[in-house]
């Protein structure tokens, strides 16, 4: 939580800071809002947009998990032993991300329970052929869904999609 931001970050106090670590260190910092604020994320000023958690890629095997949002990453790397990277929006998915993934047998996109939710995991689909989508309920995100029912209910529904290939 910034709770002491640095001169000119001042809009990022009260908010959680989402570093992006890759092996060279940290590449980009976002904010998270912890409330109802608008808008609830805020990257630094002039930073591209990247994939989140870059290292599942190195550690997953035969499949990964995608996630809409840091936050759902940060959970699913906190509450499962499934490898997740994230992708900071439905609309910030980028076509070359598609050749990172490539090399998995599955992909298993969690999609948040609303329009944007199945559009993200219907374009990641239609990009690579190796896709499952697990939709969480209406309104429903990753971290709702493990607050409300705990792990086990995503851990069940990736097991199945990886036993069904």
């Amino acid at each position: 939580m910034v709770d002491d931001p640095l001169p000119g970050h001042e809009a990022y106090k009260g908010r959680l800071a989402i570093p992006y670590i890759t092996p060279s260190g940290v590449v980009d910092i976002r904010f998270r809002g912890m409330g109802n604020e608008d808008p609830k994320y805020m990257g630094l000023v002039g930073a591209k947009t990247t994939m989140f958690n870059t290292q599942a890629c190195f550690v997953g095997d035969r499949y990964i998990c995608v996630t809409e949002g840091e936050f759902d990453c940060i959970m699913m790397s906190v509450k499962t032993v499934h490898p997740t990277i994230g992708i900071p929006g439905a609309n910030n998915w980028k076509s070359h991300y598609a050749k990172i993934l490539d090399d998995f047998e599955i992909v298993i996109v969690l999609a948040d329970g609303d329009a944007a939710g199945l559009e993200f995991g219907k374009k990641i689909s239609r990009e690579l052929g190796n896709v499952n989508i697990i939709s969480m309920p209406e309104g429903e995100d990753v971290n709702s869904m493990m607050t409300k029912r705990g792990s086990e209910w995503i851990d069940q529904r990736i097991r199945e999609c990886i036993t069904n290939g």
